[in-house]
């Protein structure tokens, strides 16, 4: 069912946009570890964190409607915040354990981060080098309550190595080579 439509019960649309927003999240995330997919997401806990995080609170307000398209959505600064399976697929890959401290390049809009933090025991330094992108993402993850997620305009090239080593590093920009 797309976002919008029918599944049996009350059209998407008469809802209050918390509870519509939380019907489409359920249904983004039952795509992506349908068994039809063609990887589909199994890590549990990746699964739960995309069933967290509010992803129309990362995009901006022309495309909210759109959010839980399994789909990149423009941003600020001609940026893009990621489509939803990627996210969920390198968040996956990494691999993380509880305890695991986790470098980001390329904040973005900072839903990366979120869902990030949403693992447990997970502690999030993410870097942004578009400072526009760095302060709404920083505000948006703070008006969410994710305090933890530790945000840093600057050139995520030379990392973060006050806060270094890290046990999972994760790009979600696009680099023209990766640093030494």
């Amino acid at each position: 069912v797309e976002p919008g439509g029918r599944d049996g019960g009350a059209s998407d649309a008469t809802l209050p946009e918390k509870e519509r927003f939380a019907r489409q999240r359920e249904r983004m995330v039952d795509e992506l570890v349908s068994s039809t997919s063609d990887a589909p997401i199994t890590d549990s806990r990746v699964i739960r964190a995309l069933r967290t995080v509010p992803r129309h609170e990362f995009v901006p307000s022309e495309f909210r409607e759109q959010s839980y398209l399994n789909t990149p959505l423009p941003i600020l600064e001609r940026q893009t915040i990621s489509q939803p399976y990627i996210v969920a697929m390198m968040t996956e890959l990494l691999e993380m354990e509880e305890g695991d401290k986790i470098l980001e390049i390329g904040t973005g809009s900072g839903y990366q981060a979120a869902v990030l933090a949403e693992l447990p025991g997970v502690e999030v330094y993410t870097i942004e080098i578009v400072p526009e992108l760095a302060q709404r993402a920083e505000e948006t993850l703070d008006s969410l309550g994710y305090t933890d997620v530790h945000c840093k305009q600057g050139d995520g090239y030379y990392g973060w190595p006050e806060h270094a080593p890290f046990d999972g590093i994760i790009v979600t920009a696009a680099p023209d080579h990766v640093p030494q």
